[in-house]
């Protein structure tokens, strides 16, 4: 029994594909951090602002997840959930934040305040009394 050229093809092609497919993977991760480098640096060069702001809406992002256990064969999910509050500004512009768990849920849409922030970083919300 004998090899093919098809067979040796094969044999060659595999581990382009297989190289390939770790520098696109590998890309992708490079990618993803140097854009949050530079979105950390540009919020690091912003000014911080206070403004007079109302809060518009509010929103949470709920991710489950499915975890493998290969010794026993079994699994288990749990979930995350990230939180976001959209504030309009006198101006009539909106910005949206992500907003930490302990604070979201003492935010109320249309309350309204002086917003703090710096670049695309929320850094707090006083309520007007």
């Amino acid at each position: 029994m004998g090899f093919s050229p098809f067979d040796s093809m094969i044999f060659n092609v595999i581990p382009i594909i297989v190289t390939c497919g770790f520098l696109f993977v590998f890309g992708m991760i490079i990618s993803s951090f140097i854009t949050g480098a530079k979105q950390w640096k540009r919020n690091n060069d912003s000014p911080t602002l206070t403004v007079n702001a109302k809060i518009v809406t509010k929103r949470m992002s709920v991710n489950n997840h499915l975890h493998h256990d290969n010794t026993n064969n079994s699994h288990r999910t749990s979930s995350s959930s990230t939180y976001f509050t959209t504030f309009e500004v006198e101006s009539g512009d909106r910005m949206e934040f992500h907003i930490p768990a302990r604070e979201y849920g003492m935010l109320v849409e249309n309350d309204t305040g002086r917003l703090t922030f710096q670049g695309t970083r929320y850094l707090g919300f006083d309520r007007s009394r």
